[in-house]
């Protein structure tokens, strides 16, 4: 995995054997972010990135230059992965939390400008991320909620839907406040 562009452009990541994510491809990485660098000032945004996995996309928003990053992860091994990686990084307004990604947006104050969920394909009530997001007004105006799933997925139907982007295997629903 890479950092595709930014203070730490081309920098290779590489995760230990026991991390057990499924990181969003680079392909697709990469062309959501060239998506989002013509909707979005990167050093203007707090960022939350749920389901942080490898903290693939954390790292991406903070190499840009984002003003703050908010990486939520369960597992001890990611979440040790990621602070270690930021911290050898140097990242500046990076925190990253272990939680329950659920209970951390029941009880969640902030209010983020851009926040990316990647909750695994395979888990019963992901969806339910969406309706917490907006539920908690975790969103400030204008902001934007990236949900990456599964082609068996469908939030056309959503109030709050914006717009859909597929890059193989890996869709992209964006929902703007």
């Amino acid at each position: 995995m890479r950092i595709i562009s930014g203070k730490y452009r081309g920098r290779t990541i590489v995760p230990p054997r026991n991390l057990r994510a499924r990181p969003t491809t680079d392909f697709a990485k990469e062309n959501l972010f060239n998506v989002l660098v013509n909707l979005v000032d990167f050093e203007e945004l707090d960022v939350l990135d749920l389901f942080s996995g490898t903290g693939s996309i954390s790292y991406e928003f903070a190499s840009r230059g984002a003003r703050s990053v908010t990486s939520v992860e369960l597992n001890a091994v990611h979440h040790n992965f990621i602070r270690q990686t930021a911290r050898e990084l140097a990242f500046d307004n990076f925190y990253a939390v272990k939680a329950n990604v659920f209970l951390y947006l029941k009880s969640c104050a902030k209010q983020f400008d851009l926040i990316f969920s990647d909750a695994p394909y395979d888990l019963d009530g992901s969806e339910e991320v969406v309706k917490l997001v907006f539920e908690r007004d975790l969103l400030k105006e204008d902001g934007i909620f990236i949900f990456e799933h599964s082609k068996d997925k469908d939030f056309s139907q959503h109030e709050n839907f914006w717009q859909l982007r597929s890059y193989g295997s890996v869709q992209f629903s964006f929902f703007k406040k």
